[in-house]
């Protein structure tokens, strides 16, 4: 009856229950896939593997999967596999500093993949050995932050922006005004600081001279056989050679087996909800800073 008398209600609503069920469903098995796998074996001795890939942009699962790895007794080292071409500062000193805490009790090895650049070169400088294939990018020691302006555009359409705010520099940045000579030396002094942080931790990591590391910390990336000439690795090497190393070092004997830790619990819901509310704060936010190590 009721189907007869709303159709476009009812439709709506059947259309809403059976959306409701497909991401539930969903998001139970991404869950199990994703918790199934990867599970660690905490028995023998083992090399941990843990995997940096893609834009770093949080740091959590990283941090997380470390700090099993390095608790667990059965794993003797670890080798940090990264293709990442760098991301966000905050993570990349997240993991940098979990790295170096690591490696106070197990042989850390950072491996290469086709890129390693600027955040990606950041926690690898903290491994104990660093492993590049010849071909590998890397380098890109160097902070950037960009900004893009309206402020032309929105006069040609005849939009005027209205602002309202606490404090001089509150909308420092913003795309509808033109930046003021204060405010560039204000952002200039926060990259230079960030850059010298860089440098500080490479030189540290690697065990090299500030003096040295600044000479190459200008932004250029190196090829892998550039950086082994200049320090910045250790040895050419693929995956394979950087698990033996880390055998190895960890002193286990015989034939070398990789374990990795499992992932956390992962439901496409949080993500939606997650999503939805990035976009969200990002319409609210305009003056949003991209701050990146690239």
């Amino acid at each position: 009856m009721f189907s007869r008398r709303h159709p476009y209600l009812f439709s709506i609503l059947v259309f809403s229950a059976l959306t409701a069920v497909v991401v539930i469903t969903i998001s139970i098995v991404t869950s199990m896939v994703l918790k199934g796998g990867g599970e660690v074996e905490f028995s023998g001795q083992k090399v941990g593997v843990v995997l940096i890939e893609g834009t770093i942009v949080d740091s959590r699962e990283v941090i997380r999967q470390l700090k099993i790895l390095r608790e667990s007794d059965a794993v003797k080292a670890i080798v940090v596999r990264i293709n990442s071409p760098g991301g966000a500062v905050g993570p990349s000193q997240e993991i940098y500093r979990e790295v170096m805490r690591t490696r106070e009790s197990k042989a850390v090895v950072a491996s290469m993949g086709s890129v390693a650049a600027s955040g990606g070169y950041y926690i690898a400088a903290a491994a104990d050995k660093v492993l590049a294939n010849p071909g590998t990018i890397t380098g890109s020691i160097g902070v950037i932050m960009g900004f893009t302006n309206f402020r032309q555009l929105m006069e040609k359409i005849g939009l005027t922006p209205v602002i309202i705010k606490s404090g001089q520099y509150k909308d420092m940045g913003s795309p509808t005004r033109e930046m003021t000579p204060e405010e560039r030396d204000l952002l200039q002094g926060v990259i230079d600081q960030i850059h010298q942080q860089f440098i500080k931790a490479v030189s540290s990591g690697r065990n090299m001279q500030k003096d040295k590391v600044a000479a190459l910390a200008d932004g250029r990336i190196f090829t892998g056989q550039q950086a082994l000439e200049l320090g910045l690795v250790d040895s050419m090497g693929n995956f394979e050679d950087a698990v033996q190393l880390a055998g190895n070092m960890g002193g286990i004997k015989g034939k070398i087996e990789t374990v990795s830790a499992s992932r956390s619990h992962f439901s496409i819901i949080d993500y939606i909800i997650g999503s939805a509310m990035k976009a969200f704060s990002s319409r609210m936010n305009y003056q949003s800073v991209k701050l990146e190590l690239r």
